[in-house]
């Protein structure tokens, strides 16, 4: 039996991602837990999270996960969820400058206070509701779902990569951000796949049968 775990470190709400996990698939062990043993004995990672990237570094720090998910995501599929994402960063720029774990080349920004939309309207921050998803590049989580489909996010920061080669989604609110960021056996997504209905349903699914082979 294929047992996935969702890392607990106090951020986000762990039980509706474990909760989507069950649905899509029943016959796995879905485990919510920040025990390094667990985490270590999985077989899939999902690492999300929402809030301040700089309460969620001191949290990673204080309970040794940090140097433990940099050792898990060398070698069994992993999926980060939004903070999960801007998490694997190497610098945000919140509270001033927050380091991040730095498995991903890039770094973390405010959403502008005077951004536009189209029709000249002021827009609201934090990225609130749903909006669109460009696919990038194929890869085998993307199976299923349209290109331009719509996800749900919440956020006030987002990604810029420094390697073009690891961005594969973005959206635009704004300004055009990296919603989804790829390599080898790591995913990882700014918006919920949890809460973004039947995509994101189709997401938590291809996530649970990928093999953690980049295409």
């Amino acid at each position: 039996m294929s047992s996935v775990i969702v890392i607990d470190y106090g951020m986000g709400n762990l039980r509706s991602v474990a909760k989507a996990l069950e649905h899509v698939t029943p016959e796995a062990r879905v485990i919510v837990s920040a025990d390094p043993g667990a985490i270590r004995a999985a077989d899939r990672i999902v690492f999300p999270g929402q809030g301040a990237m700089g309460d969620a570094m001191r949290a990673l720090r204080e309970r040794g996960l940090d140097t433990l998910l940099g050792e898990v995501v060398r070698n069994r599929p992993f999926l980060g969820i939004c903070l999960g994402l801007q998490a694997l960063m190497e610098q945000s720029e919140e509270d001033g400058g927050t380091a991040g774990l730095g498995l991903l080349p890039g770094s973390v920004h405010r959403f502008p206070s005077d951004m536009k939309g189209g029709d000249g309207t002021r827009l609201k921050i934090p990225h609130m509701g749903w909006n669109q998803v460009h696919q990038c590049s194929p890869h085998p989580l993307w199976r299923g779902i349209p290109d331009q489909a719509r996800f749900y996010f919440v956020h006030s920061y987002y990604v810029r990569a420094d390697d073009p080669s690891v961005v594969a989604g973005t959206t635009r609110y704004g300004l055009e951000f990296v919603s989804a960021c790829a390599r080898d056996n790591l995913f990882a997504v700014q918006f919920h796949p949890e809460k973004s209905q039947q995509a994101g349903l189709t997401l938590l699914e291809n996530f649970m049968r990928w093999d953690g082979q980049a295409p």
